[in-house]
């Protein structure tokens, strides 16, 4: 799994290019489709058919997943950031649930994992926010755990855009984890391990 832009054609460009780089450092190649997905966002279902691409050296396959969207997750990563986002400031799971147009048990499922993420989320954007900025001051701590990472993942966004350019901040967020932001098994973040 890799996670790529969201611009559809420019990343075919990329591709058939040779300038995606698999993690092994070889040239990543088209290989075919995955099976299409469906994405929600704000109500509207978005049926998604992933390109996989395949190593030139290592030979191994990689489905290219937009930045917009996480790991088995339905909902685009900027529905799941307000739930977050607003968890952290204190708004219930309900509310959210009706204020975002989703299931109130999808939003508990995604504060849930969030919680049990939190600190390891915490640190890890914390430590890039600090390599990527190594002028930034220490962050203070917020009401929870919860919010201290949201505030981590705010903070690295705002760092990774001062140095790249702008980009919306739960995608620098599902772009740095490689989409596990809310990963139910194994290693949360690529090269974590």
């Amino acid at each position: 799994m890799k996670i790529v832009g969201t611009d559809g054609p420019a990343v075919e460009r990329a591709l058939v290019a040779g300038e995606l780089a698999c993690p092994c450092g070889g040239r990543l190649r088209p290989w075919g489709h995955a099976q299409v997905r469906v994405v929600r966002r704000g109500g509207c279902e978005e049926r998604r058919r992933p390109r996989r691409s395949r190593c030139a050296a290592c030979a191994l396959t990689h489905v290219l997943l937009a930045e917009d969207t996480l790991l088995r997750r339905r909902d685009v990563v900027e529905v799941i950031g307000a739930a977050l986002a607003a968890k952290a400031r204190g708004r219930g799971q309900r509310r959210s649930a009706r204020a975002l147009g989703v299931h109130v048990s999808t939003v508990r499922g995604w504060l849930r994992r969030f919680a049990r993420a939190a600190e390891a989320v915490r640190a890890f954007f914390t430590a890039v926010a600090h390599q990527l900025d190594p002028l930034l001051a220490p962050l203070a701590p917020a009401s929870s755990v919860a919010a201290d990472a949201v505030e981590a993942i705010a903070v690295a966004a705002r760092a990774a855009s001062l140095r790249a350019g702008v980009r919306p901040p739960w995608h620098f967020a599902s772009a740095a984890t490689g989409g596990r932001l809310l990963t139910n098994t194994g290693c949360l973040y690529p090269g974590a391990a």
